[in-house]
């Protein structure tokens, strides 16, 4: 046999087969192109001198994992569709004479050639596009960097392991495919599973039993701590849940049509009712696939553009004022209480202005609730579940610096709770007091060390907490460290221009660090925080996920396309005997369209809706996970996932348009 033949015969087969394999290519090529530029920020040398550029690699090192799992996933299932169109050429290859070694080699050959496309196809328009995307993140991450474009061999060689493993995969997963079919079964291979499949009850109950427990979970869920712990789990039982109801609730769902002889026994519907029950069961796997992607683009886009938009909310939530102190004492309550005087004084002596500034005192420290009790936590922690960060802040402090006037008897305490709720009327500390709850409370002192734990606070405003902290002040955590902590927070603004506060924190940090200025004021540590300096950090962390989740929601809707698009070509190519059929017996080209519009507009937007209702679900869990990043503005996220979903729906009916004049297309021309 001659040189170079296999390889032609493998070109032959993609040039005659185009309608299939471009889409293919374009769509490895586009994940190739996106898996480079997120290497290519992640390993780059670029974002090396950038502030938080830890934060950033460490962001796009994640997002190329998820990049690298999907598309092994996508392009297998995507690679399915192709193989199994192709299933009948190879079987009359076979049939010829051709051996399944042959055919083999052909496989190689057209798995080489796609694989070297879209590569090599992948990584110039990653390079190409590197620098756009480097400058874009640059943006929304309020950096700095070069205008020189760069490549990064570290992201070439881990592209071209990556996706030359993904394609070895294929590869394997092709010839396997083939070599374990007889000639007979190639060839008959577009006509399996024409017996149509049994409305399987048990296994559409069971999905729905595992998707309303995934709903259960998401919407009871009260703390970011268990939410992050319990959002993967509800993932996966949304995936598997979905899966089941539409594999095998799509087939009840057509055997229910069909039964219902008015509107069963319609031109319209006659046909696409009687073809989508022979398939029901593997399209309703395809249908699956395109719910959960389009699911994974709204929370995407929803979670993402929320943080990013939300992001000067969140960073004034976690520094409330310019300059942020926090001075630690050892010893008890009454330590504190010249503290925050005696720092004024000092500062008024520095010549540092000060607007908007309030100070308090406060008593911490971590307890496990069980019930209405609250037990000190002196041993490591097994489980997070049902941790609180406690606070005792005294009722002079919490009027004075809220402006309020409210009295406490002794025995009763005021209420303030975040990342979860406390339901109980009383509270008490195990050993020690014990507290009536008079009123709850709305609003609370500005703390950002509070916001920024995941952990669920409670705040207890007590007449003395010197008092109500007894039987705590002997305790130790499990690190043998005093279990009470005792501190002051002093907060302020300084009127001064972003680089004056640098300059100031740099000064301030000279003068605590200082040990007679510690032993003057009578303070252990202190923390100095300053909320420009944090800026770009917190930008960086939120500019990147909402870059990421872009970059995402791109490779996601891709998928989606291929998938509706393959799709419809495949039951295109399978309806088209049935269509001419019709077509000889009388039917038009006019009723022929009504049917394809029947059929596809019976199953086609079903996806739509499942994502629509799974991300209704999922808005309290995404909720609690977006306080972990200080992200409470609820309106905001509402409005952005309304926009993202109309968004993609508006995108989904334009898909909806074109696929379906292509299936039409196939269909109507089946005479040709």
């Amino acid at each position: 046999m001659k040189a170079g033949f296999y390889p032609r015969l493998a070109a032959d087969g993609i040039r005659k087969n185009k309608k299939l394999f471009t889409p293919f290519i374009l769509t490895c090529v586009g994940m190739v192109m996106m898996f480079y530029i997120i290497m290519y920020l992640a390993v780059g040398d670029t974002l090396a001198s950038t502030f938080g550029a830890e934060t950033l690699r460490l962001i796009f090192d994640l997002g190329s994992w998820v990049i690298t799992v999907f598309s092994g996933i996508f392009l297998f299932y995507t690679n399915s569709f192709l193989v199994r169109r192709r299933k009948k050429e190879f079987g009359l290859y076979n049939i010829l004479g051709m051996g399944k070694g042959n055919i083999a080699r052909i496989l190689f050959w057209e798995t080489f050639i796609i694989a070297l496309i879209s590569v090599g196809a992948g990584l110039v328009g990653g390079i190409a596009f590197s620098k756009m995307a480097e400058l874009g993140m640059a943006k929304v991450t309020l950096n700095k960097v070069s205008f020189k474009l760069s490549i990064s061999l570290l992201a070439v060689k881990r592209t071209v392991e990556v996706f030359g493993a993904i394609f070895l995969l294929l590869l394997l997963s092709s010839i396997s495919s083939v070599q374990f079919s007889s000639a007979i079964s190639l060839m008959r291979s577009e006509n399996i599973g024409e017996k149509p499949p049994k409305a399987n009850w048990f296994v559409g109950a069971l999905g729905v039993v595992i998707l309303a427990a995934a709903y259960w979970l998401a919407v009871t869920i009260q703390d970011p701590i268990t939410a992050l712990l319990v959002f993967f789990l509800a993932v996966i039982m949304v995936i598997i849940g979905t899966y089941m109801i539409m594999i095998a609730g799509s087939v009840t769902f057509c055997r229910l049509l069909q039964k219902n002889k008015g509107y069963y026994y319609k031109p319209g519907h006659f046909i696409s009712v009687s073809s989508m029950a022979y398939r029901m069961k593997r399209n309703g796997a395809g249908l699956a696939s395109i719910c959960i992607l389009a699911t994974m683009v709204l929370v995407t886009m929803a979670s993402t553009t929320c943080l990013y938009f939300g992001g000067e909310n969140s960073l004034k939530c976690r520094y409330p004022r310019d300059i942020n102190i926090k001075l630690n004492v050892t010893g008890t309550y009454g330590a504190t209480g010249d503290l925050a005087g005696r720092l004024g004084a000092e500062l008024d002596a520095m010549n540092i202005g000060r607007e908007n500034g309030y100070w308090f005192r406060a008593f911490s420290f971590y307890g496990c609730l069980n019930g209405t009790v609250v037990e000190p936590r002196t041993s490591n922690f097994v489980s997070l579940d049902g941790i609180k960060n406690i606070y005792l802040i005294s009722l002079e402090d919490y009027n004075r610096v809220m402006g309020a006037g409210e009295t406490l008897a002794p025995g009763e305490a005021l209420l303030y709770t975040t990342h979860g709720g406390y339901k109980g009327d009383a509270i008490s500390f195990k050993g020690g007091s014990a507290f009536r709850i008079k009123k709850r409370l709305k609003n609370f002192l500005e703390d950002g060390e509070t916001a920024m734990n995941m952990i669920s606070s409670i705040y207890l405003v007590v007449p003395d907490p010197s008092d109500a902290s007894k039987g705590l002040d002997g305790l130790a955590d499990f690190n043998g460290d005093r279990l009470l902590h005792s501190d002051v927070i002093y907060n302020f603004d300084t009127g001064k221009e972003p680089r004056a506060q640098t300059a100031l924190m740099d000064r301030l940090t000279v003068y605590l660090r200082d040990g007679e200025v510690k032993e003057r004021l009578g303070f252990n540590s202190f923390s100095l925080e300053n909320r420009e300096q944090n800026r770009q950090d917190f930008y960086g962390l939120f500019g990147s996920l909402f870059y990421l989740g872009i970059i995402l929601s791109l490779v996601f809707i891709i998928a989606a396309v291929l998938i509706i698009y393959y799709k419809q070509i495949s039951e295109g190519y399978e309806d088209q005997a049935r269509f001419d059929i019709m077509r000889r017996v009388g039917m038009t080209k006019r009723e022929i369209r009504r049917s394809i519009n029947s059929q596809l507009l019976t199953v086609f937007f079903l996806p739509l809706g499942f994502a629509a209702m799974h991300m209704a679900f999922a808005f309290p869990i995404i909720q609690k996970l977006l306080l972990a990043f200080n992200m409470d503005n609820l309106p905001l996220f509402a409005a952005t996932t309304g926009i993202s979903a109309l968004v993609f729906a508006l995108f989904y009916l334009a898909v909806y348009k074109l696929t379906s004049n292509a299936y039409y297309a196939i269909v109507s021309g089946a005479k040709d």
